[in-house]
């Protein structure tokens, strides 16, 4: 997604939308598992659109980013939500909420007032906001208001079908529930014409990271003395508060925690911001690990690694270094410090 601001056009036409869709009040009869598709036609992704509401409480429209964001949505489990609610955002997603009007930033006030837009009441303000893959909601781009106005658009044409007809979401074939109705655009004349299609959407393959520590790093470890009684815990795991970055955005880094085993000694923890993709995010945290394991220089007989990545780290070295590697949810040393970090929040 571009970074350029949005044009006062695209503003005005999102806000009324927005208004459009708040009197509309879809979530009236469709529930969150009620999705369908909107094909972006400037792009070909499908922005998955899921209503908020039925139970009065929080009102919004949530697009969710291509299969990995619906599918990201759909195995979000409730009970594991109410335990880590930073689990939602997690996941690649657009929305528009509407909010009492102290929940608005400074800017979001300063653009309603150069529109013009008068809003009154509780829960009748529009907030518009992006997140996901552990960026915390934050102002929407040029790019992510097109998408979301195309989603709009598509739910004020679908909702009131949907009340008709709530079976036009419903394929007849659709024996493993992965079929959805998809609003498709064709160009013509430079005007879009929508009609419905019914597509497959696969769930995503498991993403396959391949990641090799570089030459250099791994002779400067295996340059430190290995002592057969340490065994090295490693994990990476989000952390218990969210921070800002360089560019004041909130975000909920990884916390990087390295432990010997059996004297429960916590060799270091670094703060992994999150990264545009996994790559990224090995080298950081691969730069990171060689940081902590060089203050101490040694070399441990074991790695038990808490998670893929950090498994998937050392997976190609771990031969080289002369060390067994174990990927285990049994990390005690790491339990015990995290329980007596993190047991306040």
């Amino acid at each position: 997604m571009s970074e350029l601001k949005l044009t006062q056009i695209e503003l005005k036409r999102l806000y009324d939308l927005a208004a459009e869709l708040k009197e509309l009040a879809p979530w009236r009869w469709m529930e969150e598992g009620d999705i369908f598709g909107v094909e972006n036609p400037e792009t070909g992704e499908i922005g998955f659109v899921s209503l908020m509401g039925a139970l009065g409480e929080h009102t919004a429209l949530a697009v969710y980013l291509g299969a990995e964001g619906l599918y990201g949505f759909l195995d979000l489990d409730e009970e594991e939500l109410l335990i880590d609610p930073f689990e939602l955002v997690e996941i690649p997603q657009l929305q528009v909420s509407f909010e009492d009007r102290d929940v608005l930033e400074k800017r979001d006030r300063d653009e309603i007032r150069k529109l013009g837009l008068k809003f009154r009441g509780a829960g009748n303000y529009p907030l518009f906001r992006s997140m996901g893959s552990g960026f915390l909601p934050w102002f929407i781009t040029a790019d992510e208001a097109r998408v979301l106005i195309y989603a709009i658009e598509q739910t004020l044409d679908v909702a009131p079908r949907v009340e008709d007809d709530p079976d036009i979401l419903i394929p007849e074939d659709d024996t493993d529930g992965e079929t959805y109705l998809i609003r498709v655009a064709e160009n013509q004349n430079g005007v879009h014409i929508w009609r419905d299609e019914m597509r497959h959407i696969r769930e995503p393959e498991p993403e396959v990271v391949s990641f090799q520590l570089c030459q250099e790093t791994i002779d400067l470890l295996k340059g430190f003395p290995q002592n057969n009684n340490f065994v090295f815990e490693i994990d990476l795991f989000p952390a218990p508060a969210p921070l800002l970055n360089e560019e004041n955005r909130p975000v909920l880094p990884k916390m990087l925690m390295i432990a010997e085993s059996r004297s429960r000694f916590i060799l270091g923890v670094e703060l992994i911001e999150p990264a545009e993709n996994t790559s990224k995010l090995l080298e950081s945290v691969a730069e990171s690990v060689t940081k902590i394991w060089s203050h101490h220089k040694n070399r441990p007989k074991e790695i038990r690694a808490g998670s893929d990545l950090i498994y998937s780290l050392f997976r190609g070295s771990a031969q080289k270094l002369n060390i067994e590697l174990r990927q285990t949810n049994d990390l005690p040393a790491i339990d015990e410090a995290c329980e007596e970090m993190f047991g306040k929040f």
